[in-house]
C-alpha cells in the first residue's frame, strides 16, 4: 500500500466522521432540571457584587440554623424570579398560537430589572414572563443568552415600588461541607426553600451544546425541574452559583445538583447586557478528536484533532489551515490534523475549549498541524463568530 492511501477514505468512514460529530461528545445521566479570559467590561456600576451580608441578615453565628434559614429566605426570596416561557405553535390548519414550554427560575442583579437565569430555560421562548410570587406578571425581554455557560439576563421594566437584589457571593473561596440554600420553583411551586451542604467543587459539567463548564459546583440541596436559573446561596445570602443541572436517571433529585460558579457570570453578565452575547475567540473550524475516531478509521498520528471542515472567513481557513478534501479521481483526502496549539497538546475538543478560554479575540496562537506527513507550525489569528454557530 502507498503512503498517500494512509490518508484516502473509504466511503464507510466518510460516512462514519459524518455522523461522529454528531453523537462523540453526547453525555449519558446528567439531566437538565429544566423540561421543556478577562473579557471587556464597560458598565459594572448597576450589577450586585456585594462581598458582604445582607444587612437584614443577623450573623450567623449569633442564631441558630433555623433562624439563618428563616432570615435567608425572607431576605432572598423576594429577589427570585418565577420565569414562564412560551413559544409560537402551528396547528393541522396552519393556524399559530401561543404554546407553555416550561418554567424555570432566576435571580435580580440589579435596580434595573436584569435578572439572571439560565440559558435552556429561555432556549427557543417566543414570549416570556416573570412572577416575584403574587398576582401580578411582569413581560420579559431576553437581553442575551450564552449557551457555552449556560446563562442568559433577561430583563423586566421594575415596579415603582422596586426590586429585591441579591447580591453575588465569591465561588472561589467555597469549601466542601459549607451551609448552602436553593431558592426556586420546582415544579411550579413557587420559591421554594432547600438547604444542604456543598458536596463536591470544581466538577464537570456540560451545557446544552456540550461545551464544558469548568468548576462546577455540587450540592445535596434538593433541585428539580423548575429549579434551572435560581440562586444557590450562602448562609449570608449571597449567590455563589446558579442552579442549572442534577444527576438523575429519574429527571427528578437525586441529591446531587450542579450550579454554575457564581465567578463565571461576574465575567459573563456584563458581556450579555451590553452585546447581547459573550464575545469570544474561536477557531473557525469543525473538529474531531482522532483518539475516538481511532478503530474506524487510520490515521497517520495518534492524536489530535482532525480538521472535518474550515468555515470560510474563519480564523482557520484565514490561516490557511484546511479539511477534508476531493483529489482529481473523486477520492476523499484527510486534510490537517492539529496536534498541540503553543505547545500544548490537543487530544480532544475540551482541550481546545480550556485553552481558548484563556485567549482574546485578536490573539495569536501558534498551530502544530500535520500535513502531508509532517508537522508544521501554523500562525493564526484569533477571530470572533456568531454565536449560533457550531464551530470551536
Amino acid at each position: 500500500m502507498s503512503k498517500k492511501a494512509i490518508y484516502q477514505l473509504t466511503a464507510r468512514q466518510i460516512l462514519f466522521l459524518a455522523l461522529a460529530s454528531a453523537f462523540i461528545t453526547a453525555g449519558m445521566f446528567i439531566a437538565l432540571s429544566n423540561f421543556g479570559t478577562i473579557w471587556q467590561v464597560r458598565d459594572m456600576a448597576n450589577i450586585a457584587l456585594a462581598e458582604y451580608a445582607s444587612p437584614t441578615i443577623s450573623d450567623p453565628s449569633a442564631v441558630t440554623d433555623e433562624q439563618n434559614s428563616i432570615e435567608v429566605y425572607k431576605t432572598i426570596a423576594p429577589g427570585v424570579a418565577f420565569i414562564k416561557t412560551s413559544s409560537r405553535v402551528a396547528n393541522y390548519y396552519g393556524e399559530e398560537f401561543e404554546r407553555e414550554r416550561g418554567n424555570g427560575s432566576g435571580s435580580v442583579i440589579d435596580n434595573r430589572g436584569h435578572i439572571l437565569t439560565n440559558s435552556h430555560v429561555v432556549e427557543g421562548a417566543s414570549a416570556v414572563s416573570v412572577s416575584f410570587g403574587g398576582d401580578k406578571v411582569f413581560p420579559a425581554k431576553v437581553i442575551g443568552r450564552d449557551p457555552d455557560t449556560d446563562l442568559a439576563v433577561i430583563k423586566i421594566e421594575p415596579p415603582r415600588e422596586g426590586l429585591t437584589v441579591i447580591s453575588l457571593g465569591d465561588s472561589d473561596r467555597l469549601n466542601v461541607g459549607q451551609k448552602v440554600l436553593a431558592i426556586g420553583n420546582p415544579f411550579g411551586l413557587d420559591r421554594t426553600l432547600t438547604t444542604g451542604v456543598i458536596s463536591g467543587l470544581q466538577r464537570p459539567i456540560r451545557g446544552t451544546n456540550e461545551r464544558p463548564i469548568e468548576g462546577a459546583i455540587q450540592t445535596d440541596a434538593s433541585i428539580n425541574p423548575g429549579n434551572s436559573g435560581g440562586p444557590l446561596l450562602d448562609k449570608y445570602g449571597r449567590m455563589i452559583g446558579i442552579n442549572a443541572q442534577i444527576y438523575s436517571r429519574t429527571g427528578t433529585s437525586s441529591g446531587v445538583g450542579f450550579a454554575i460558579p457564581v465567578n463565571i457570570a461576574k465575567r459573563v453578565v456584563p458581556q450579555l447586557i451590553q452585546y447581547g452575547e459573550v464575545r469570544r475567540p474561536k477557531l473557525g473550524a469543525n473538529l474531531l478528536s482522532v483518539e475516538q475516531l481511532s478503530g474506524q478509521v487510520e490515521f497517520p498520528v495518534k492524536s489530535g484533532l482532525l480538521v472535518r471542515s474550515a468555515l470560510a472567513g474563519g480564523a482557520a481557513a484565514n490561516s490557511g489551515i484546511s479539511g477534508l478534501s476531493q483529489d482529481s479521481s473523486g477520492e476523499v483526502i484527510l486534510g490537517d490534523i492539529i496536534t498541540a496549539i503553543d505547545g500544548e497538546k490537543m487530544k480532544e475538543l475540551d482541550d481546545l475549549y480550556r485553552y481558548l478560554d484563556k485567549k482574546q479575540i485578536g490573539d495569536t496562537i501558534q498551530a502544530e498541524v500535520f500535513r502531508n506527513g509532517r508537522t508544521i507550525t501554523i500562525p493564526v489569528r484569533l477571530t470572533a463568530l456568531p454565536q449560533q454557530t457550531r464551530r470551536y
